[in-house]
């Protein structure tokens, strides 16, 4: 049996502004298990990022917990970050430091001597192809190449989970499959990733286990397969629609 990596414990997220207060998460529970892909699934708005962001440790939890090895991660937030690599959705990279400046600022970050840095940059760099930009600015990366630059960014620290919010949004078919097998490779070397989206497919090919989330609750948490037969049918799509009562097409922002 799969061992439990992170346990998410009855966390909820509240926002509060001029307009009221908003229940961004309603009391989420779920584990996350060592070596596996978990997708996050779910229309815009759902709260998939918030539920992201609040595991990588970026915003607090209104209330509940996230438990590491049983002790809650807020008893020590920045060891626990030590342990998280995050791609966000929106790319935050320093536009005026080069694909290499970015990737050492990114490791001295974690504490990484300067000199394990640059070997790791190397080989990040040639994994995910990026060599002939190494001293070219970021804003002249495409969209699929800041993305791989992304991910190759959030793997400096070489984290045990990795969260992926929307990793292949936007960019064409070719690039969204080339990064599918860096995901893969991802989870091969033990990492345990946690991928959002709200491209059914992409879940559908990538994901040991998929979460659907509406609303702020999760809906169904189990294999793509073992939805698909409870629901009677062969596409995680209809079981998708069924799950959060939507009527359009999903998989477009």
């Amino acid at each position: 049996m799969a061992k439990i990596f992170i346990k998410i414990a009855s966390v909820k997220k509240q926002y509060t502004n001029e307009q009221g207060t908003r229940q961004a998460l309603k009391g989420v529970s779920l584990d996350i298990y060592e070596g596996e892909i978990l997708g996050l699934l779910g229309v815009n708005g759902a709260g998939k990022t918030t539920l992201s962001s609040i595991i990588a440790g970026i915003h607090p939890a209104t209330s509940g917990d996230i438990l590491y090895q049983g002790a809650s991660i807020y008893n020590d937030i920045v060891d626990y970050r030590r342990l998280v690599g995050f791609c966000p959705q929106k790319p935050n990279l320093d536009l005026t430091l080069s694909l290499e400046e970015n990737l050492f600022f990114a490791g001295r970050y974690y504490g990484i001597p300067a000199n394990e840095v640059k070997e790791r940059m190397k080989t990040l760099m040639e994994q995910f192809k990026l060599q002939e930009y190494a001293q070219a600015k970021a804003s002249v990366l495409s969209g699929g190449y800041k993305q791989r630059f992304l991910i190759a960014r959030s793997l400096i620290h070489q984290p045990r989970l990795i969260i992926l919010d929307e990793p292949t949004v936007g960019l064409d078919p070719q690039i969204r499959r080339e990064l599918w097998q860096h995901i893969v490779r991802l989870k091969a070397s033990g990492a345990s990733i946690i991928l959002t989206t709200h491209y059914i497919e992409e879940a559908e090919e990538l994901a040991d286990r998929v979460c659907i989330i509406d609303a702020g609750e999760v809906k169904v948490i189990d294999t793509p397969d073992n939805l698909k037969k409870m629901h009677n049918t062969d596409r995680l799509e209809n079981v998708f629609l069924a799950l959060t009562k939507q009527d359009a097409k999903v998989g477009y922002e």
